[in-house]
């Protein structure tokens, strides 16, 4: 049998290696996810680091085992976000000049949090395989040393602390739920975890748009690409040491969408009250997107990162507010006639809704002249309090339709 390249003592090495110079996030039970999805759930809050992804761990790993002729000359990295934080952030402590090349795609958060860790950045190509090509180019032109996000050893041995940890504090556990993009998080914890305890399933959570660790588990080639809420994960190459990893050692990978993806960022918002990034909430989603194969099972969740755009998670918060029918748009005919929509507003305030957003319809459209379109985007409890709402309404004459939001 071949070798693996990264083993548990590799991991304890690695944890020996960056002790006290990496935050030992927190790994507890939640109550009330264990109670809605029927399971024994632990978080691992990895969002809690000083650059809020698990990356630092892998990236200081890297740096600490660089010869003094490396560190001289410097260091590239190209990255999503944040591995170029964690090798940014590290370097910076340890005096070693970084580059890093990010794609144009990169939200601005974790570009201007790259920057200010001291890092000259480079924005390149509209992929991560063409940043790539970048910092690879830039490597060989400048004598840099480039540091791969997840393609390496010591990369991997570093990722895999976080199981080391999260078995220590929660030993029960029989199932790790990894985010995987590239492959590194889940090849080091599957390494920490299959050491430590063998008959432990580890399964991968991947953006359905960026499934390449699947399809090439599965032997399908590989067809990737497109829009995903979950960029730090959205990866089209998997790495060599780390799919020989998963081949060894991961049960399987699931496809998550962007619902469940946007789901269980509210989820962990609501809930854990924690703020997690599309990539680092993927594990949960694959809890969203198929209760019933969790149920019953002791299950070590890592909430990978919490770097998100906070535009982007406004958005993501109201659409599910609209998708469980806490916010709807209705529309009544009304007579265009003085004191209607205080009559309409009445019943609505009566009822237990709130208003947030009112829209007159007279001239477009097949309104005729002495009727007007009403429409109102109201905060309700839930679906049953829509119906409630439309009864209302209906009750007083109004004829009623709801635009969006609840399916009543």
């Amino acid at each position: 049998m071949t070798p693996l390249p990264v083993t548990l003592s590799d991991v304890r090495a690695a944890a020996d290696r960056i002790r006290g110079a990496i935050v030992r996030t927190p790994c507890l039970r939640s109550e009330t996810l264990s109670r809605i999805f029927h399971a024994d759930i632990w978080i691992k809050f990895e969002n809690l680091q000083f650059t809020a992804s698990f990356k630092e761990r892998g990236a200081l790993n890297t740096l600490l085992q660089l010869t003094a002729d490396e560190r001289a000359r410097g260091v590239i990295a190209m990255s999503a976000g944040n591995h170029a934080q964690g090798v940014a952030y590290h370097a910076g402590r340890l005096g070693i000049p970084a580059t890093i090349v990010m794609p144009s795609f990169t939200p601005n958060t974790k570009v201007s949090h790259t920057r200010a860790h001291g890092a000259t950045v480079v924005l390149h190509g509209e992929t991560l395989a063409e940043a790539a090509a970048e910092a690879h180019r830039l490597a060989a032109a400048r004598d840099l040393v480039f540091v791969h996000p997840y393609d390496d050893a010591r990369i991997i041995a570093g990722q895999g602390t976080i199981a080391l940890e999260m078995l220590e504090d929660a030993p029960q556990l029989d199932t790790l739920v990894i985010p995987v993009g590239g492959g590194g998080l889940i090849a080091g914890c599957a390494a920490a975890a299959r050491g430590l305890n063998p008959g432990i399933k580890v399964i991968g959570a991947e953006a359905a748009a960026y499934s390449a660790m699947r399809q090439l588990l599965a032997g399908q080639p590989v067809s990737v690409g497109g829009d995903t809420l979950a960029e730090g994960i959205a990866v089209r190459d998997i790495g060599e040491l780390t799919l020989g990893l998963a081949r060894a050692l991961v049960d399987h990978v699931v496809s998550v969408d962007e619902v469940a993806i946007e789901r269980a960022i509210s989820l962990l918002l609501e809930v854990e009250k924690t703020v997690v990034e599309g990539a680092g909430a993927a594990g949960l989603a694959a809890l969203v997107a198929a209760p019933d194969s969790f149920a019953g099972r002791k299950i070590g969740l890592v909430l990978s990162g919490g770097n998100i755009d906070t535009r982007l998670l406004a958005s993501v918060l109201l659409r599910g507010l609209v998708r469980d029918g806490r916010i709807v748009r209705l529309r009544c005919m009304i007579g265009d006639l003085p004191g209607q929509l205080a009559r309409v507003a009445g019943l609505i305030g009566k009822a237990g809704g709130n208003i947030v957003e009112v829209q007159h319809q007279r001239l477009f459209g097949s309104v005729v002249a002495k009727r007007a379109e009403l429409d109102v985007t109201v905060e309700t409890r839930d679906r049953e309090h829509v119906k409630e709402l439309v009864k209302a309404l209906e009750g007083d004459g109004f004829a009623v339709r709801v635009l969006e939001g609840a399916d009543i």
